[in-house]
């Protein structure tokens, strides 16, 4: 993942915004901010967002209309999404919530340090998952994509281990293995 890439908060509430930043600078990450549902999608649609911390309830776009749009868009579909409520606990959020895939449903106001525990774990778990992708990406580049080849190696080839019997070779049958054994 990007040097630039943030953590976006949104909330349409300034004071929200702000002790959301307050709790979330210790962790030394970059922020960014949007106070509404359509800036949000603007931003994460606009790359380099790593982590969403997002208020379930805001005039226009509400969170989970937000929500539901990252996860038809594959370059947003797997980023994970902190959604925020200050209206309690309601079992059919919850449960449309984590049908939608995020990643945790926090009640406000938020206990500081519970939020910065959760955003280090999910934003990095997400960067490293990012980074394996790219390894994996120049690693096939690197081979040029040599799947078939590995996927079904030559036959007769003998194994390292002289121990190891020679691997049947593509299209034998269980007869012909039969024949092979006697």
């Amino acid at each position: 993942m990007p040097s630039d890439t943030r953590i976006l908060i949104v909330d349409d509430h300034e004071d929200t915004l702000y002790a959301l930043e307050s709790a979330l600078a210790p962790l030394g990450y970059q922020l960014g901010r949007a106070t509404s549902g359509d800036e949000a999608l603007k931003q994460v649609l606009r790359g380099q967002v790593g982590l969403l911390l997002l208020d379930v309830r805001m005039p226009g776009v509400s969170g989970l209309e937000v929500v539901r749009y990252m996860r038809r868009v594959e370059q947003t579909q797997h980023i994970p999404v902190i959604l925020l409520t200050g209206f309690g606990a309601d079992h059919e959020l919850t449960t449309t919530a984590f049908g939608l895939g995020v990643a945790d449903l926090v009640l406000k106001p938020v206990d500081p340090w519970a939020l910065r525990t959760k955003v280090r774990y999910l934003y990095d778990a997400h960067r490293r998952h990012l980074a394996l992708e790219r390894e994996v990406r120049r690693l096939r580049a690197l081979t040029g994509e040599h799947t078939e080849t590995v996927a079904h190696p030559r036959p007769g080839l003998p194994h390292p281990d002289a121990r190891v019997p020679t691997q049947r070779p593509m299209g034998a049958h269980a007869g012909e293995l039969e024949k092979d054994r006697t």
